[in-house]
């Protein structure tokens, strides 16, 4: 879900950090850190859930637990007229976490994860088949310097930073 174009209020912000620090915490346990009623809260969640706000438990989840410890950025080149086809294509491979259109020479930035090297070369291999393709450029992950993250801006936002 592509989130709205309406900004969190600050007790949005304050309800996500607690969230963020506190995954598992109760909705009366947000409420009572943010200072709201339960029912203001739930409501909130479910607005945010709903509005996109809130990104999906998957993010959660990493690729390295389930085997594919190598990371991998796939630039890619495409006929424009078939953009939503390669978009398609590209969301059939498992092994495709993202995809990004990009603006500049190429197209998309694709995000990956391998088992391995030679499990990579099928996978660009696989992205390099698919008929839009012009080319692809493929970037190893050596290390992940700054994992993703929200809080510092949630913080901001909050008005705790």
């Amino acid at each position: 879900m592509v989130p709205s174009n309406k900004p969190i209020d600050s007790i949005d912000a304050r309800l996500l950090l607690e969230l963020a620090e506190h995954p598992r915490a109760t909705t009366v346990a947000l409420a009572e850190q943010v200072g709201i009623s339960r029912n203001t809260a739930q409501a909130r969640l479910a607005r945010l859930e709903q509005d996109g706000a809130l990104d999906s438990f998957e993010r959660r989840i990493s690729p390295r637990a389930l085997g594919y410890p190598l990371t991998a950025f796939i630039t890619v080149q495409v006929v424009q007229r078939r953009l939503a086809e390669t978009a398609d294509a590209l969301a059939a491979i498992p092994e495709v976490l993202q995809v990004h259109g990009i603006s500049g020479q190429l197209d998309l930035l694709v995000h990956v994860v391998a088992a391995n090297a030679e499990d990579l070369y099928r996978i660009a291999g696989q992205i390099l088949a698919i008929p839009s393709v012009e080319r692809s450029t493929t970037a190893l992950v050596m290390r992940e310097l700054v994992d993703y993250r929200i809080t510092p801006l949630l913080r901001r936002h909050a008005g705790r930073s």
